[in-house]
């Protein structure tokens, strides 16, 4: 469990006020000194995650935020940063003092509820204060659970844990499969794993493992190759693969070999489909037919690694970009969970597969771009259309390729 990776565990985030006992509720709920307990406010001041098991709901992190009611510029900055963190966990927990509600929690119930993210009431410090009649329903009023807990000597931690399973197990939406929707049992599938400069040594990247064992789980039959041995490994087959899946980066050489009749697509086509809106974002790619002198493209990386010779972010998409548009083209970097507030001076953003953060932290980037008018699309799509081959890769789509071929001719 402690080996799951980020990516594919529930996120449950702690925000409240300086000193409303965040950081204590935190190492309480996983027996773990994760955060520094302090009377001074502010001790937490950068959001610190801790990943463990919470039963029955397995792998979890746990993320305990600076207090929003932070002062100074500084400290703005880092209300600016919880309050980022509250539009992608898939579970808020906000801590108030047992002794009242203050503005800062009520903006902060208010906010939950406009993102639709789910939640649940903590309120604290009860050893101080014993919650009155009055607080109690105005707390139940928000429509969402309510713990009286004092973390400091552990009363209501029980209680707590079981309104998080319970609020987890009934409102968070699990992501969708990266392949299993694809097989049947018996079906024969083809995974295309290049093994380049950014194969990560003796390992395989999450996509990859994630394809095989969803195959596995459909009682389908994954065969796992390099990119030269797709013709061979079809003819080996006695009748025809399900589809093929491959790293984005070899689908020229992959689809000169794979024959039309056999579906194609894409380990990041199939992470956009599993962790984000597929249709949005193949919308979303037309904007790379529409490209001008000048136009800005953001491309949108989640994970912090060191680029590589052949980075596929840094250097193979903004070179197929230039060479496909013609364009002068400004092309900038987001790195890791850096995500700009304003992004209208973007003409398109291209976004990674994702496969370090949660399926909520992708569609809160969509959210954000389609709220400002700036198309999105993902390295599978955009490498697709770049090299000629969406059309053929959505095919197993059809609702997507729909929505590509609509916005394409909306912008001829």
């Amino acid at each position: 469990m402690l080996d799951t990776p980020k990516g594919l565990r529930i996120h449950i985030g702690l925000f409240g006020r300086r000193n409303a006992g965040k950081s204590s509720l935190a190492n309480a709920l996983t027996n773990q000194r994760i955060s520094i307990v302090s009377a001074v406010p502010g001790t937490t001041t950068d959001p610190v995650e801790k990943a463990c098991e919470l039963a029955p709901i397995g792998p979890v992190v746990f993320i305990d935020t600076a207090g929003v009611d932070d002062v100074g510029d500084l400290g703005a900055a880092r209300v600016e940063r919880s309050k980022t963190v509250l539009e992608w966990v898939d579970l808020a927990l906000i801590v108030a003092s047992a002794a009242g509600l203050e503005a800062d929690d009520r903006e902060l119930l208010d906010r939950a509820k406009e993102l639709g993210t789910s939640a649940v009431l903590v309120l604290n410090k009860a050893d101080l204060h014993a919650p009155s009649e009055a607080l109690l329903a105005e707390a139940r009023s928000w429509g969402i659970p309510v713990v009286v807990t004092d973390a400091q000597n552990r009363t209501g931690i029980d209680e707590l844990r079981q309104a998080i399973i319970r609020t987890v197990s009934d409102e968070t939406e699990p992501d969708r499969p990266i392949a299993g929707d694809l097989a049947h049992a018996g079906d024969a599938v083809i995974l295309v794993t290049p093994i380049d400069t950014g194969a990560p040594k003796g390992r395989l990247i999450l996509p990859q493992v994630q394809a095989i064992r969803e195959l596995l789980d459909a009682h389908a039959k994954a065969y796992v190759i390099q990119q030269d041995r797709v013709a061979e490994a079809i003819a080996d087959l006695k009748t025809p693969p399900a589809f093929v899946m491959t790293d984005s980066q070899a689908i020229d050489d992959v689809a000169r070999q794979t024959p039309e009749s056999i579906p194609l697509t894409t380990f990041s086509l199939q992470m956009a489909y599993a962790k984000n809106d597929l249709v949005a974002l193949a919308e979303g790619t037309a904007a790379l037919s529409r490209l001008k002198d000048g136009d800005r493209v953001l491309i949108c990386e989640t994970c912090s690694h060191h680029p590589q010779k052949d980075d596929i972010g840094r250097l193979k998409i903004p070179r197929w970009l230039r060479e496909k548009t013609g364009k002068n083209l400004q092309i900038d970097i987001a790195v890791g969970k850096d995500f700009p507030d304003d992004l209208t001076p973007y003409a398109v953003l291209i976004q990674c597969g994702g496969c370090v953060v949660t399926r909520r932290h992708l569609l809160m980037r969509l959210r954000r771009a389609k709220a400002q008018g700036v198309p999105m699309t993902n390295y599978g799509l955009a490498i697709c259309y770049l090299r000629g081959y969406l059309e053929r890769v959505l095919s197993c789509h059809p609702d997507a390729l729909a929505a590509y071929r609509a916005a394409m001719a909306k912008a001829e």
